[in-house]
């Protein structure tokens, strides 16, 4: 196998995000506005941008002691970045949350007043970009996409710095995401975006995607809802299938689940074989803490994150151990890349 090159600052970057063993065992706390409603609904009266920042301070001050690395918005997360723990890896989000329900497509958009270098400046080791992405949608709404994730990827090689992509599959035709409709080609979904963003021309470095089924509707699964989509061994298959299309490393999203799903499901990853690299989960560890801190205040949100919030990041930890793979694996190993330094332009 010819060794991979790879730069200095992505080289770094990456492995400032995993642990020891190359896996990348990070919390998710860049939600915005779906963090901000939660918040409000709980309470039964309205969140304020400093309640996002207090919540977010709170996770991460106590929750990074068990991560490899925390991915933030530069929005209201800045003074908890500051709160991590020694050596903890920081992914900072460039895109504005959430999108133009009027528009078609689903359509990304960059934050206002962020640039990759300025992110890098703030303490970012690696950008992270959401988008949501249908394969199979009209050529001139993905040829817009493309050359969105063209621009980033060269941005980020401008500035020598890891590109994590969340592609999120979509399709509006066929119905919301959680159905059973959307269940049965969510497996075709995901392998086809997770083949097209390992294409060099992207720039990507890590792809951050879904599991490629919906784990409600495998039959076996302790989480099963009665409908069946898939038998285990066929989600199992579909692991595989998807895994096989990706040239870059990749972790899973936990996407909102309970966190004893999400390791159910990341345990059904690893006995198909799945060479995954580890997590990005927010919700899953953090989400039962917004009552608490919606109702109670900062010390009883501080409370439950000692104890259920580390008790929940523990579990999947012992998961990850036991399942995922070291980021370079895809690469053939730690001593199948060599790292160059970028050429200094005077």
């Amino acid at each position: 196998m010819a060794k991979v090159k790879m730069t200095r600052g992505k080289f770094n970057g990456i492995q400032a995000c995993a642990d020891a063993n190359g896996i990348i065992a990070a919390a998710a706390m860049d939600q915005r506005g779906s963090l901000k409603k939660a918040i409000a609904k709980a309470r039964g009266a309205d969140a304020s941008n400093e309640d996002l920042t207090v919540f977010k301070t709170a996770v991460t001050r106590i929750l990074t002691r068990h991560a490899s690395a925390i991915l933030m918005d530069p929005e209201y997360g800045l003074p908890a970045i500051a709160q991590r723990a020694p050596g903890t890896g920081v992914l900072l989000a460039y895109e504005k949350t959430g999108y133009d329900a009027s528009v078609r497509g689903r359509m990304p958009d960059l934050l206002d007043v962020w640039s990759v270098r300025r992110l890098k400046e703030a303490g970012a080791d690696a950008i992270k970009i959401l988008l949501y992405y249908n394969p199979f949608d009209d050529a001139a709404i993905n040829e817009v996409k493309h050359a969105f994730i063209e621009r980033i990827g060269a941005e980020c090689a401008a500035n020598d710095i890891p590109f994590f992509l969340e592609p999120i599959a979509y399709d509006d035709t066929v119905g919301d995401e959680k159905s059973f409709e959307f269940a049965l080609v969510k497996p075709k979904y995901v392998t086809a975006y997770m083949a097209e963003f390992s294409k060099p021309q992207y720039g990507v470095d890590v792809l951050k995607v879904e599991v490629p089924v919906n784990v409600k509707f495998v039959e076996g699964m302790r989480v099963f809802s009665g409908q069946k989509a898939y038998s285990r061994e066929e989600a199992k298959e579909y692991f595989r299938q998807a895994a096989a299309a990706a040239c870059k490393p990749f972790i899973y999203l936990s996407a909102g689940v309970s966190d004893e799903v999400f390791r159910e499901t990341l345990e059904l990853a690893a006995e198909a074989g799945t060479p995954f690299a580890g997590v990005l989960c927010g919700r899953a560890t953090w989400q039962d803490g917004i009552p608490v801190y919606a109702q109670q205040g900062l010390a009883a949100l501080e409370a439950w994150l000692e104890d259920r919030g580390v008790a929940n990041i523990t579990a999947l930890n012992e998961t990850l151990a036991k399942g995922a793979k070291p980021w370079w694996t895809i690469y053939g190993g730690l001593e199948n890349i060599e790292v160059v330094d970028l050429p200094v332009v005077s």
